[in-house]
């Protein structure tokens, strides 16, 4: 998937004019495990809703396997069978009696047999880890966990290329969270799919995620691995964003004097960095 130069403009030609993004150029690699982070305002969710065709750019082309998805006769359909977006609000996504109803309804449209329609939302449901017992549950009657993960299945059960979630965990507590993305990590390694994740926590998303991208006043700021993107931490506080905790206790150990890796951003790395450190010493 590319993002070529594209700009997304609110009301343009009013005085209300707004350009929500502008310039991004991105370039997406099936299989990666991508962190979109930004505070709100920043285009993030702008952003996303291109990807799948949701939102169409005021300039610049979005290509998925090398078409523009906006020339006359691309099939948008099939677009966003393949690339599957799950928004902040699951309740937004779940409008049926019942969980395993809804789940059935993604793969429905795309004209499967009823066997094959039943067996994908199955297999769906089992990777996000939601128990038999729930499948004639209402989805109105689920924790926000639970509804997160029947909206994720919803999607997974067209049998997407790309996963595109937006702040799965927002309103979850840090238990519901951990689950969530451990679940995110899982179904990754099971199917081979890019992930792309939209949070406003580096916290949440700097154990998972191989690449960081970080909007900024609907631009890209950074684009790189975690660690790379956490040494710029000065400039990621100046846009509201906090790096993990990890990356505030080795620079201040650096200060003072301890050689101790700055780039370090689990607490595992940390502790053997500092246990090195102290041994040097």
């Amino acid at each position: 998937m590319k993002l070529d130069n594209i700009t997304y403009t609110y009301s343009p030609g009013t005085v209300y004019e707004m350009h929500a993004i502008q310039g991004v150029n991105l370039d997406i690699d099936q299989g990666e495990f991508i962190g979109i982070i930004g505070h709100t305002g920043s285009g993030k969710s702008t952003l996303i809703q291109h990807f799948n065709g949701l939102m169409k750019p005021t300039s610049g082309k979005v290509l998925y396997e090398g078409k523009d998805i906006w020339q006359e006769g691309y099939n948008l359909k099939s677009l966003r069978s393949n690339v599957g977006l799950v928004f902040q609000y699951p309740e937004h996504q779940l409008f049926e009696v019942d969980v395993f109803t809804d789940v059935c309804f993604g793969p429905k449209n795309q004209g499967l047999s009823k066997d094959e329609i039943e067996g994908r939302a199955r297999e769906a449901l089992e990777h996000v880890g939601l128990a038999e017992d729930m499948y004639k549950k209402s989805p109105f009657d689920l924790s926000g966990g639970q509804k997160r993960r029947v909206a994720i299945a919803g999607v997974l059960a067209m049998n997407p290329k790309v996963l595109i979630l937006d702040e799965p965990t927002a309103g979850l507590d840090p238990k519901g969270r951990d689950e969530i993305f451990d679940q995110i990590q899982s179904l990754r390694e099971k199917r081979g799919i890019t992930v792309i994740l939209v949070s406003h926590s580096m916290e949440d998303v700097a154990r998972y995620v191989g690449r960081m991208i970080v909007m900024n006043h609907g631009q890209v700021a950074f684009d790189g691995v975690p660690r790379e993107v956490f040494t710029h931490y000065r400039e990621l506080e100046a846009m509201g964003l906090a790096a993990p905790q990890i990356t505030y206790i080795m620079h201040a150990l650096k200060y003072r004097g301890l050689d101790v890796d700055t780039q370090a951003i689990t607490i595992e790395e940390a502790k053997k960095s500092i246990l090195q450190a102290l041994g040097e010493r």
